[in-house]
């Protein structure tokens, strides 16, 4: 009985231990995307803002990126794009605060009203990405639909972290926060997570440059399919799983952090700030 409970006291300690690093390793993960969200809220208000807001919309085609940008005499899909645009920047810069733990626990009430305006948006910014899928470009099919699948699962975990805020279900509206920030930040995590991957096969393996269509039009669904697949893990790992898992889990988390300040570094070089010094 006694070596039992020393084992038990072991495997506890083990889990105790093993559940620290997990945290810690999802707070860095979340520091890391914090300066990488608003570098690119910088970049949206910096290139996009001011041009936006004078009604230059021509100016967005400095951007080589842009598939669905300026379109002359399409006004409807001009303006769209416009408020599609600048509340990416609202959306983005809102969600990492809504995260926050220090927000959450001395000002509940900014917090609430954050998040509305949160959900709020996220409806919006999926509509109006709606509105320009089915009236312009000429991306394909496969490329439409990874756009329709994103605009649907924001909307979907929006309202499910909506409807569990307003039944007091705190901890399942966290996790379905969780998932909506994921999946709003789609676009982020398709720059910043292709990025990544160019940065490790160039600087890691010294792999061609070329562009790599193939992991980019996997990447157009993975880019919100993943960080969801991710998370769930994490939850199983945080809830149910032993020492072991939780490590497993921890060290996944230090890749992918590592994966995405890459990828955030390659994202400001080649796509953010070289846009900034034309706007």
């Amino acid at each position: 009985m006694t070596m039992e409970l020393q084992t038990d006291a072991k495997e506890m300690a083990s889990a105790g231990i093993a559940g620290r690093l997990l945290k810690a390793m999802a707070a860095l993960w979340f520091l890391t995307a914090i300066v990488g969200q608003w570098a690119f809220v910088a970049f949206i208000a910096g290139f996009y803002g001011a041009p936006t807001l004078r009604g230059d919309f021509e100016a967005w085609d400095k951007n080589a990126f842009l598939t669905h940008g300026y379109v002359a005499g399409d006004t409807m899909g001009n303006l769209a794009f416009a408020a599609h645009v600048l509340l990416a920047a609202i959306i983005t810069f809102g969600g990492t605060l809504q995260l926050l733990p220090q927000i959450r626990a001395r000002a509940i009430g900014f917090h609430r009203w954050n998040g509305r305006l949160f959900i709020l948006t996220a409806f919006v910014i999926s509509l109006t990405g709606l509105f320009m899928n089915a009236t312009r470009g000429d991306s394909g099919m496969f490329d439409h639909l990874a756009i329709t699948l994103n605009a649907v699962l924001i909307m979907l975990c929006a309202g499910q972290t909506l409807g569990y805020a307003l039944a007091r279900d705190i901890e399942t509206h966290r996790r379905w926060a969780l998932r909506t920030f994921m999946v709003v930040n789609g676009v982020w995590f398709l720059r910043v997570g292709f990025m990544g991957w160019m940065m490790t096969k160039i600087g890691l393996f010294g792999g061609p440059k070329e562009f790599d269509e193939g992991v980019y039009v996997f990447w157009s669904y993975g880019s919100y399919l993943v960080p969801l697949l991710v998370l769930e893990l994490y939850f199983r790992a945080q809830e149910r799983g032993r020492a072991p898992a939780k490590a497993a889990m921890a060290v996944l988390l230090l890749v992918l952090t590592a994966g995405t300040a890459a990828g955030i570094a390659g994202a400001a070089m080649i796509f953010w700030w070289p846009l900034l010094i034309l706007a």
